[in-house]
């Protein structure tokens, strides 16, 4: 028998809204006034809820955080996305990919970096998941090259291609080039395919990598 979804119930709805209201009001608090000084009570006047709603749907500061980075990931789809490069065979279709996925990753994921470094310099436990997330990508993007080995130029070892494309996709650099110098998130990811290509596939023109 096929299951029906039931559709949601106005208490429901109302809870959904005043879940994200919460998120949404903590996120730009942390990133106006830091996580380490922002307070609960701080959340709930700014957003217009009881202390004690906050308390009920998040518990403590570090469960928004989580809240806040989970919407993140479902926000920018940049792991769908890296899906599809890899099964691109034109090499410089499958960096442009990357590059889209890595664009979509910071336009929307930039603050919250801020956020988590905010939150890592008074809070062990969020010290901790910022390590774990950092290392995670670290892993996940040079499985990404591993298997991209193939198209690499010849002579450029995976650790090194690693390396370069750890380098060239860090936040901060999108938060130089986009929020600092004042390019646009299209004009980022045309640069990123660009120098992407240029340092990493054969006959682009790049000087070799020194060992």
């Amino acid at each position: 028998m096929e299951h029906v979804k039931r559709p949601l119930t106005y208490r429901q709805r109302q809870a959904l809204a005043t879940q994200q209201l919460i998120m949404e009001t903590a996120q730009a608090l942390f990133l106006e006034q830091g996580y380490g000084i922002t307070t609960i009570e701080a959340i709930a006047a700014t957003a217009g809820v009881a202390v004690s709603t906050v308390y009920a749907i998040y518990k403590n500061k570090r469960s928004i955080l989580k809240a806040i980075r989970e919407a993140w990931h479902l926000e920018s789809g940049q792991r769908d996305i890296y899906q599809q490069a890899l099964e691109e065979t034109d090499a410089r279709r499958r960096l442009a990919l990357a590059a889209h996925a890595t664009r979509r990753q910071w336009q929307s994921g930039a603050s919250m970096m801020l956020i988590y470094e905010s939150a890592a310099a008074v809070d062990a436990e969020a010290a901790a998941e910022l390590k774990v997330a950092e290392d995670g990508r670290r892993r996940f993007m040079g499985a990404f090259i591993q298997q991209t080995t193939s198209m690499l130029r010849p002579g450029l070892h995976p650790a090194q291609a690693s390396a370069v494309y750890l380098s060239l996709t860090r936040p901060e650099v999108y938060r130089e080039l986009v929020t600092v110098a004042g390019w646009s998130p299209d004009t980022y990811e045309r640069w990123l395919a660009e120098v992407l290509t240029s340092q990493l596939l054969p006959d682009a023109g790049a000087d070799p990598i020194p060992d």
